[in-house]
């Protein structure tokens, strides 16, 4: 792999941070008027009404899967990730609840042994186990942060990291549209069918910010999808720690919330641990099979 592909690969993970960030600056705003369920309901809804847009009469080719079962299963996490994430989100800050989602990667690893079959070596652990420190800083437990709120986007990475798991099986037999397709429409069809149990009316520029949540997820993961198309995951994973910065933004822009250094501590450990996770991957897998 050539230096341009890495740095288009590296480009195009930076542009997917910026679209999930917006994401999560966006639902914040909306969840302040909003139910949550509502949110997450425009959050897959505007997506799958644009992925049908775009996909247009290759539709009935792409939604073709050699694993349904696995694929409704992964959807079916990522919904639920979604309505964790979006709850916690409501009272603590952007900056906050996305430094605990770097729980998920890290616990990737470490399930990756017992549902992946994968080794982890001992270096790798103690990677997994300054991730979790890392996690119990920010959250304090006994400090009542938010009360308890904080525990939220910890569910949300934990689901997050079967969704991850599930993401590398499917990856083997069905293309990256056809598992964005039905990870769309199954959160979309579920949130329609209990929409009428939490709808409130919207604003007109309140449509205008749920039609943004569809647009935000639809190009963050096309971007991701080049991102990994464009170069391997070793060069560009640790970019994906960039969200952090523009969470830290979007909070001090919309919301006048800056990190403590609770909040800055923690987080600093679980990238630490990330990387270092990352690295010994990347030497794992070049090390020759004897």
């Amino acid at each position: 792999m050539n230096n341009n592909d890495s740095r288009r690969g590296i480009l195009w993970m930076l542009a997917t941070v910026l679209m999930f960030a917006s994401i999560n600056a966006t639902a914040k705003i909306l969840t302040q008027t909003y139910p949550v369920m509502q949110v997450v309901w425009a959050r897959y809804f505007f997506q799958m009404l644009l992925l049908l847009l775009f996909l247009g009469p290759r539709l009935p080719r792409v939604i073709v899967t050699a694993k349904l079962r696995l694929q409704l299963i992964r959807s079916l996490l990522l919904l639920g990730t979604t309505i964790l994430f979006f709850t916690g989100l409501k009272e603590i800050q952007i900056a906050e609840a996305t430094a605990i989602m770097y729980v998920a990667p890290i616990l990737v690893t470490a399930l990756s042994m017992p549902l992946l079959g994968e080794f982890v070596g001992p270096r790798r652990w103690i990677g997994v186990a300054f991730g979790f420190i890392g996690a119990v800083i920010i959250i304090r437990p006994g400090s009542g942060m938010a009360n308890g709120m904080a525990l939220l986007p910890l569910g949300a990475a934990c689901l997050h990291a079967l969704y991850q798991i599930s993401t590398r099986h499917l990856s083997h037999s069905d293309g990256a549209m056809t598992t964005l397709a039905y990870t769309a429409s199954t959160g979309a069809i579920l949130m329609t069918v209990a929409l009428p149990f939490f709808w409130v009316p919207p604003e007109p520029k309140d449509w205008a910010l749920m039609v943004a949540l569809g647009l935000f997820a639809t190009l963050g993961h096309f971007c991701m999808i080049k991102a990994y198309e464009a170069a391997n995951a070793a060069t560009v994973a640790p970019f994906a720690y960039a969200n952090l910065l523009w969470a830290t933004l979007f909070g001090y822009i919309l919301f006048s919330d800056l990190p403590d250094m609770w909040t800055i501590g923690g987080a600093s450990v679980i990238i630490a641990s990330g990387l270092y996770i990352y690295h010994r991957e990347h030497m794992h897998k070049k090390e020759p099979v004897t």
